[in-house]
C-alpha cells in the first residue's frame, strides 16, 4: 500500500487501540515506538553496508566495547541485538513490556559523547508512561506488543524512505492534533501554514551555501522541517542546512528532536534544547564541553516560530536584555516577546517569519510603541491575515509577520487572505492556490486590489501606527446598489453595465449582441443570454485561444512523467509544471492562473503516489496487483479479509475502460437494464386502484412494494389465464422480478470473469501499454480538468448578466399594477363573504381601503 493508505490503516488501528488513554499522551506511546524503530533498523542498515552479515548480528552486545565503539560512530548511539525492534519482532507472545524498558535504559547509557545532546532523554516520555498502557504487566505488554505490530511495516531501510516515514509521522501527528483540542497548539502549527512560511523564507535564502534555521517555539518539529525542506529544494544540498530548536516541554522537546532525526537529518545538523525562550536564552559557546567561555549570541539565516497566544511571562529586568531594546511587552501578553527575541536571533541579511493573534496590529500601550519602534526601524516586511480557524484548539484570527533585521523599503506589504480557504471538517484549510497566491505577492512586493497593498510609514504614521488589516485593505465584496432611474422605467444601467469592463475588453463584440442602448439606460432583449453569450465569436475564439494555449501540455508531460517514471523527482518535477503552466496561460485574459495551479496540484496528489511507488519499486510495480484487504465482522470481531484485487498503480476500473471495454460494455447493459425494470415494476404499482393494493397480500402496506414470497403464491394462483388488470400487473411483475433476479445473478458472474481477466491484463501489460494507461490515469483528467476553466469564466459571466437584467426587470410601476390587480381579486372574493351587522361592516371598510378610499 502507498503512504497515505499506510497512515490512513495506522491511524484508526492505534485510535482504536488507544482505550482510554487521552490522544495527547497516546500520541508519545506510538510516535516513540516508530522512532525506535527507526534507530533500530537504521543501525541495522549501516551495519549490513559495512558488510554485516544476519549471522553477525547476535555479537551486538555491550561485553564487545569495539563494536559499541563502532556503531557509535556510525549513528551516535548503539542498541544491542536483544534490544533490536526487529528482535522484538522475532520474540511473538514471548515479547515483554520489559523487553522495553530494558532496552530504554540501555539506550541511555550507549550514546556517543558527541550526540549527547541529540539523544540524551529522548525516550524519557515513553519510559515513563510505559504504565500507563495497562494495569500489569501482562496488559502492558499486550498494549506494547500491538504497538510495534502496528508499525512494522513502515519503511525505514534507506533514504528514500524518509519521505514515507516522515509522511507517516506528521499525518500522525497532525490526527492526534486534530484531537488533541486546545493541547493541539503545543505542538503542532498545520502543515499548510508551515509551507506558506516555508516558501517565504525559501525564496529570501536561495543561493545560499550554508544556512542555519531556528525554531525558539519548536513544538514536534514541524514548522522547522518544512523550512528546511524548502530552503533545500530551491539550494540543493540538505546537509548544509543547521536546525537549532528550542522547546519548553519535555515530552514536546522529545518530539522536535525525533521527528528531525528521522527526516535522514545529520545529527551533527541539529542542535535542540530543552527549555524556556524567554526566560533562559540561547548562548552559543565555541565548544559546548566549555560552559564558562564568553557568552556569544546565537545568529541565523532564517527564524520561524508559532509561539503560544497571549501567555503570560514574566518582565522583571527584562530592561537590561539586549534582545527586548524595542521594549517590554506586557506581563500578560507575551506575543511581542517572542517576536523580538526572533528579530534578535536574526543576521543582518536574514529572514523571520511568526504566527501570532490579530491584536498585536493594534494594541496599545506598551505593545503600541514595540510597533512603532519596529516600523520605524523597517523591521515588517509584510503581515498576513489568514482565515479564521485554521489552527486546532482555537478558531481566533490569526496573522503571520514576515521581518526582516535590515530593509531599506520604508513599506509594509498588508495582505487579506482571511476568505482565501476551503472548509475541511470543523477547520478552514489553505489550499496550494491560496499558498501561492500569498507567496507571489510577499515575494514581489505586489499590490492587488481585494488583496493586498503597499502601504507607505507615512500612511501607517498618520494611522499612528495601528497596523490593522481593514485600516489598509478592504477584502469585502462591493455593497449592491440600485438605480433609481431603471428602478422606475426599467432598462439597466450603463454604469453596472460597464462594471463587467474586464469581459468587455476581452470579449468586445459581445456586449453590443447583448445590449442595446435605449440613451438612459441598457435594454437587454434577450431570453436566452448563455446561448448569444456562447455564439459570440469573441468568446469562441477566447476558448480557442486558451486550448490552443495548453494543447502542448500533454505531450510535455508524456515526455516529464511517463517515459520513465521511475526515475522522476516529484517535487521538482511538480513545480516546473506549474511554472509552465504559468507561461502556457499568462497571455489569456479571464482565466486565473491561480485556479489552473491548484486543478495542477490536485492532480499531483494522486500523480505523486504513483510516482513514488515507480520510484522505489521500479517501473515492473505498474504490473503489480494485490489482495484488496477489507475489515469485516466475524463473530463479534474485526478481520481482515481479502475481497478481490486491486492494481498497485493502475485501477482495474481504469483497465477494463481502456483496454477490455465489451467486458465492461455488457455487464452495464445489463446493469441499465435492471434500473429499468425497477422503474418498470414502479410504473406497475402505481397503476394499480388503492382497493385492490389493499386487497392484496402481494403489495405491503404501505402500497409502495411488493412482497416477493406473496407476489409469487398469488402468480401461482392466477395461473395462465388473468382475470383482471390488476392480475395481469401481478403477473408482467413477477416476470420482471425473474429477469432482474436471472440478470444480477448473470452480472455477478460476469464481474467475477472480469476481475480475473482484468487481473491477468494487467501482469501481462506490455511497457507501451502501461506507459499509455498511465497517461490515461494522470495526464486525460488534469488536461480536461484545465480545459473546462475557461466555461466556468463563461458560465459566472452568464449568472452576473442574468442577474442584471432580472434585477431591474420589474420596474416600481409593475410593482404598483400587481399590488393593484391583487387589491380588486382580494375585494372581490370579500364581497362573496357573510356574516353578521359587525363583520359586514368591518368588512366593507376593508373593500373601501382597497379600493384606494
Amino acid at each position: 500500500m502507498n503512504k497515505q493508505q499506510l497512515a490512513s490503516k495506522i491511524w484508526e488501528s492505534a485510535n482504536k487501540m488507544r482505550s482510554k488513554i487521552e490522544a495527547n499522551e497516546y500520541k508519545d506511546y506510538i510516535l516513540g515506538f516508530i522512532f525506535y524503530k527507526f534507530l533500530s533498523e537504521t543501525e541495522l542498515m549501516r551495519l549490513k553496508a559495512s558488510d554485516f552479515t544476519e549471522d553477525d548480528l547476535p555479537q551486538l552486545t555491550e561485553d564487545n566495547p569495539d563494536i559499541v565503539e563502532f556503531v557509535q560512530g556510525e549513528c551516535g548511539y548503539f542498541i544491542a541485538y536483544d534490544n533490536l525492534f526487529s528482535t522484538w519482532i522475532k520474540q511473538g507472545n514471548d515479547f515483554e513490556i520489559s523487553n522495553v524498558r530494558d532496552a530504554l535504559s540501555a539506550f541511555s547509557r550507549n550514546i556517543n559523547p558527541a550526540h549527547k545532546k541529540v539523544f540524551d532523554g529522548i525516550f524519557d516520555t515513553l519510559q515513563t508512561g510505559l504504565s500507563k498502557l495497562g494495569t500489569d504487566a501482562r496488559s502492558q505488554s499486550k498494549a506494547a506488543r500491538d504497538l510495534i505490530y502496528l508499525i512494522k511495516d513502515i519503511p525505514m531501510d534507506g533514504r528514500q524512505d524518509y519521505d514515507v516515514l516522515g509522511f507517516i509521522y506528521e499525518y500522525l501527528i497532525s490526527n492526534f492534533a486534530a484531537n488533541a483540542g486546545k493541547k493541539a497548539g503545543e505542538f503542532y502549527t498545520p502543515s499548510e501554514v508551515s509551507q506558506l512560511m516555508s516558501e517565504i523564507v525559501a525564496w529570501h535564502l536561495q543561493g545560499r551555501e550554508q544556512i542555519k534555521i531556528y525554531d525558539p517555539t519548536s513544538g514536534s518539529g514541524s514548522l522547522l522541517i518544512h523550512i528546511g525542506q524548502a530552503v533545500a529544494r530551491r539550494n540543493g544540498n540538505p546537509d548544509s542546512i543547521m536546525y537549532y530548536a528550542q522547546e519548553l516541554k519535555e515530552n514536546t522537546y522529545n518530539l522536535t528532536r525525533m521527528n528531525l532525526v528521522m527526516r535522514g537529518i545529520l545529527p551533527d545538523n541539529i542542535v535542540a534544547r530543552n527549555g524556556d525562550t524567554l526566560e533562559d536564552d540561547w548562548p552559543w559557546f565555541d565548544t559546548l564541553e566549555n560552559k564558562e567561555e564568553t557568552y556569544n549570541p546565537l545568529f541565523v539565516d532564517a527564524v520561524v516560530s508559532n509561539p503560544p497566544y497571549s501567555q503570560n511571562w514574566d518582565p522583571t529586568d527584562k530592561e537590561i536584555d539586549p534582545r527586548f531594546s524595542y521594549g517590554i511587552a506586557p506581563k500578560s501578553k507575551a506575543d511581542y516577546a517572542f517576536l523580538l527575541h526572533d528579530l534578535y536571533h536574526l543576521r543582518a541579511d536574514g529572514i523571520m517569519t511568526i504566527v501570532l493573534p490579530h491584536g498585536v496590529l493594534f494594541r496599545g500601550g506598551e505593545e503600541g510603541q514595540i510597533r512603532k519602534n519596529l516600523i520605524e526601524n523597517r523591521h515588517i516586511q509584510a503581515i498576513i491575515g489568514l482565515p479564521a480557524n485554521i489552527f486546532f484548539g482555537t478558531g481566533i484570527p490569526t496573522i503571520v509577520m514576515v521581518l526582516r533585521k535590515k530593509r531599506d523599503d520604508d513599506r509594509v506589504l498588508i495582505v487579506d487572505a482571511s476568505k482565501h480557504f476551503i472548509k475541511d471538517g470543523k477547520n478552514n484549510k489553505l489550499q496550494a492556490s491560496d499558498i501561492k497566491r500569498i507567496v507571489d505577492v510577499v515575494s514581489n512586493n505586489r499590490t492587488v486590489p481585494k488583496f493586498s497593498r503597499l502601504v507607505s510609514i507615512d500612511e501607517i504614521r498618520a494611522n499612528d501606527y495601528n497596523l490593522n488589516i481593514p485600516r489598509y485593505v478592504d477584502s469585502s465584496e462591493d455593497a449592491e446598489t440600485w438605480d433609481m432611474y431603471a428602478s422606475m422605467f426599467g432598462g439597466v444601467p450603463k454604469n453596472e453595465v460597464e462594471q463587467l469592463e474586464k469581459y468587455w475588453n476581452a470579449w468586445p463584440s459581445l456586449k453590443a449582441e447583448l445590449f442595446r442602448d435605449n440613451g438612459a439606460c441598457y435594454a437587454c432583449d434577450h431570453d436566452d443570454i448563455a446561448t448569444v453569450v456562447r455564439n459570440n465569436a469573441d468568446v469562441q475564439a477566447f476558448i480557442a485561444s486558451y486550448g490552443q494555449a495548453i494543447s502542448g501540455l500533454p505531450a510535455d508531460l508524456r515526455s516529464r512523467l511517463v517515459e520513465h517514471p521511475e526515475q522522476v523527482d516529484a517535487l521538482a518535477q511538480e513545480t516546473a509544471i506549474g511554472k509552465e503552466l504559468d507561461a502556457m496561460i499568462a497571455d489569456t485574459a479571464l482565466v486565473d492562473p491561480y485556479d489552473a495551479y491548484q486543478k495542477l496540484d490536485d492532480a499531483w496528489n494522486g500523480i505523486s503516489i504513483d510516482l513514488e511507488v515507480l520510484g522505489s519499486e521500479g517501473f515492473d510495480a505498474v504490473r503489480a496487483v494485490d489482495p484488496n484487504m477489507v475489515v469485516k465482522k466475524k463473530a463479534g470481531k474485526d478481520v481482515e479479509v481479502q475481497d478481490g484485487w486491486i492494481g498497485r498503480v493502475l485501477p482495474f476500473d481504469l483497465v477494463q475502460r481502456e483496454l477490455l471495454h465489451d467486458d465492461l460494455a455488457a455487464i452495464e447493459t445489463d446493469e441499465r437494464r435492471v434500473q429499468d425494470i425497477d422503474s418498470e415494476i414502479e410504473t406497475i404499482l402505481e397503476g394499480f386502484d388503492e382497493d385492490d393494493k389493499q386487497n392484496s397480500d402481494a403489495i405491503n402496506q404501505d402500497g409502495d412494494a411488493f412482497v416477493a414470497a406473496e407476489l409469487k403464491k398469488a402468480v401461482k394462483a392466477i395461473g395462465k389465464n388473468p382475470a383482471s388488470d390488476f392480475e395481469r400487473g401481478l403477473v408482467q411483475a413477477q416476470k420482471l422480478f425473474d429477469e432482474a433476479k436471472k440478470l444480477k445473478s448473470g452480472i455477478k458472474t460476469k464481474r467475477n470473469v472480469l476481475e480475473e481477466k482484468t487481473y491477468n491484463t494487467i501482469k501481462a501489460l506490455s511497457d507501451e501499454e502501461a506507459r499509455r494507461l498511465l497517461e490515461s490515469k494522470w495526464i486525460t483528467p488534469l488536461q480536461k480538468q484545465l480545459e473546462a476553466l475557461p466555461n466556468a469564466v463563461i458560465d459566472e459571466f452568464i449568472g452576473k448578466v442574468n442577474a442584471l437584467k432580472n434585477k431591474y426587470a420589474t420596474t416600481y410601476a409593475d410593482v404598483c399594477g400587481q399590488i393593484d390587480e391583487a387589491e380588486k381579486e382580494l375585494a372581490g372574493m370579500l364581497g362573496d363573504l357573510t356574516g353578521n351587522v359587525r363583520d359586514m361592516a368591518g368588512l366593507e371598510e376593508l373593500k373601501a381601503l382597497l379600493g384606494g378610499e
